[in-house]
């Protein structure tokens, strides 16, 4: 059985608390949580950086999603940083530098880790393990769930179970009671619109979406840019998060489009002749709803036919793997994402 121990956090954050900067022309005030090097001039360390970590934690509770909390520098906090540089107006680097750490000051209440206590809500089913590979048998199951709990606490606190198990120790057992330490990608409110089906309300519960989203006019999926930009009608950007798109087998459609609707938690359909790389032999199968299914947890269909912005079952491959030509997000972010458009909003794909 997995087991974790959490560490002495509240020591630790206090010991950071007290810690001082010593960086020439940072404003005194701005703390040590908040420092984190550009990755032009420090090396890429082997472990997470607490540091780090505070900045990915401000700018995912900002709208400005840097794909999975890891507490490491790589091309989707850089391009989170860009796109929170960009809203507030400052040099766009994607560093964080002194202009930007003053920036995300004011923010950091959003303190980088949290302890929990898991409840039995948090560890409930249903599992799916082992998951099939071949669609015939995945169409022959009930759901496409997470395959164990440490996978589902993964997606909750928007990071993977590897750094799970890096915040704590492998000798706490996951159960209801016990505590544990996550990346603090706890919403500020979870009161969500009446309209909104139970069950699409759980899906939004257990990924620890925010209620309080802003309205998109439009949205620019931005194909060298690796991502998929929010926007009101005065073209100012609203959130910004990392996306897969398109292949060399399927690129990106450019041109402009629109959203036809939303399907949550949606069933897919899978048909091999839409896949580049399915075996002559494949059958097509209706494949059942579930957060490790092809689109994740929501499928937002556009008027380009066969293409939507949808989820996916491996969070931790955005803005690395190839996508069949549609946009890809982190479940967490797509789910988001659907909270912000509407029907008929212009969609539009550039390069």
């Amino acid at each position: 059985m997995i087991r974790f121990v959490p560490k002495r956090i509240s020591e630790r954050i206090e010991h950071m608390r007290k810690t001082t900067i010593l960086a020439v022309g940072l404003a005194a005030s701005v703390p040590a949580m908040l420092v984190a090097q550009s990755p032009a001039t420090t090396p890429v360390a082997a472990g997470l950086d607490r540091n780090t970590l505070h900045v990915q934690v401000i700018l995912d509770h900002l709208g400005f999603g840097p794909g999975v909390l890891d507490g490491r520098q790589g091309q989707s906090l850089v391009a989170a940083l860009m796109g929170f540089q960009e809203a507030k107006g400052l040099p766009i680097t994607g560093k964080a530098d002194i202009r930007t750490l003053q920036a995300l000051y004011p923010y950091r209440a959003f303190r980088p880790e949290a302890t929990i206590t898991l409840t039995p809500a948090m560890l409930a089913g249903p599992y799916t393990n082992p998951m099939p590979k071949d669609p015939q048998e995945q169409a022959k199951l009930q759901t496409l769930g997470y395959r164990s709990p440490m996978e589902k606490l993964g997606e909750m606190f928007h990071t993977t179970p590897a750094v799970l198990m890096e915040l704590n120790s492998p000798t706490t057992m996951l159960t209801a009671g016990s505590k544990i330490v996550v990346p603090n990608a706890i919403p500020q409110s979870q009161s969500y619109d009446s309209s909104i089906s139970d069950d699409w309300k759980q899906t939004l519960t257990t990924l620890n979406v925010d209620a309080n989203e802003p309205k998109a006019d439009h949205i620019v999926v931005d194909k060298s840019d690796g991502v998929l930009r929010v926007l009101d009608a005065n073209d100012k950007l609203l959130a910004q998060f990392s996306a897969t798109m398109g292949s060399s087998h399927d690129p990106l459609p450019l041109g402009t489009w629109k959203i036809n609707g939303n399907d949550y938690n949606p069933k897919f359909r899978y048909n091999p002749a839409l896949f580049w790389d399915a075996s002559k032999s494949a059958k097509g199968a209706m494949l059942p709803p579930g957060p490790n299914g092809p689109v994740g947890v929501v499928w937002m269909d556009l008027s380009k036919e066969h293409y939507g912005i949808h989820g996916t079952p491996s969070p931790e491959t955005i803005g690395r793997a190839e996508s069949h030509g549609c946009i890809r997000l982190t479940n967490w972010d797509a789910a988001r994402v659907s909270m912000m458009v509407r029907p008929g909003m212009k969609v539009i794909f550039q390069a």
